[in-house]
């Protein structure tokens, strides 16, 4: 088996406990990938300031993505790469939420926009991405300069039809994906967590062969295709399980620390 040189993870329900807390098992084992040599980083769905808290507990020094990849952004916080959803692609988006009756969120690079403050949803998203949303009345200002969309919904079938519609109705002008089964993520076209993978292992000279993926979503199967190694959390469902090479266990039980010690093992370093 190829060494792994490159570790990329996904952050929420893989990284993260469903209160949203870094075990210090977690850290502990990135702690020890940083110590063997291989090199480690993150890419979400949350907006980068979203990322930020996570950058000194894993003393991250690799560019993260968030956007679902679609951005990079370096330790600093600093845009590498930035690419935003075209406007009529954005606008086209919006309707078809409101069509399904989801609820919607605009993020530009710095800030999390919302035309309904007591959606279900939003009290969670301020506990994750650590942010106060702005809000707004109208969309509109702010289509041009649209880093994501997200449509958020208790309704999962609902969500579910809504993201086959939504990627019928874009095409290849927008990627949309759930990140988790209440949110619908529309992010720039071209760009996913496969592209963050692969520009993460360009950057440092080696082979997809030589990169391990985690995660446990629909938007983690970009990443799984392209790099050696996939590792699907205990918590995923079965079909994203079945196109990982391996499954660890839940994101409860240390699902992400246990797959890093697995690693280090396949490394010799164990």
């Amino acid at each position: 088996m190829t060494k792994i040189s490159l570790v990329v993870s996904d952050v929420d329900g893989t990284l993260l406990t469903k209160d949203k807390t870094l075990t210090e098992r977690a850290r502990s084992a990135v702690q020890r990938l940083h110590q063997a040599g291989i090199g480690f980083t993150i890419t979400s769905s949350r907006p980068a300031i979203g990322m930020r808290f996570l950058i000194e507990p894993l003393a991250l020094w690799l560019p993260v993505g968030p956007f679902n990849g679609s951005s990079i952004v370096d330790p600093e916080m600093n845009p590498v790469e930035q690419h935003l959803i075209p406007a009529s692609a954005a606008e086209r988006s919006l309707q078809i939420l409101r069509e399904f009756g989801a609820d919607i969120w605009l993020f530009t690079y710095d800030k999390w926009l919302i035309d309904n403050p007591s959606g279900k949803y939003v009290a969670h998203e301020q506990h994750t991405i650590r942010s106060e949303p702005t809000i707004v009345t109208d969309f509109s200002p702010y289509l041009a300069s649209a880093c994501k969309i997200v449509g958020a919904s208790a309704d999962a079938a609902g969500l579910e039809r809504c993201e086959k519609a939504m990627q019928e109705a874009l095409g290849s002008e927008a990627t949309a994906v759930r990140s988790q089964t209440y949110y619908l993520d529309i992010t720039p076209p071209g760009f996913d967590k496969g592209t963050f993978v692969q520009a993460m292992a360009k950057r440092l000279g080696i082979s997809l062969d030589a990169v391990a993926t985690i995660g446990d979503m629909q938007n983690d199967l970009a990443m799984f295709r392209v790099s050696g190694t996939s590792i699907a959390m205990g918590n995923a469902t079965d079909s994203v399980k079945d196109q990982a090479t391996h499954v660890t266990a839940t994101n409860e039980q240390d699902g992400f620390a246990e797959a890093m010690e697995m690693i280090l093992k396949w490394n010799g370093a164990g």
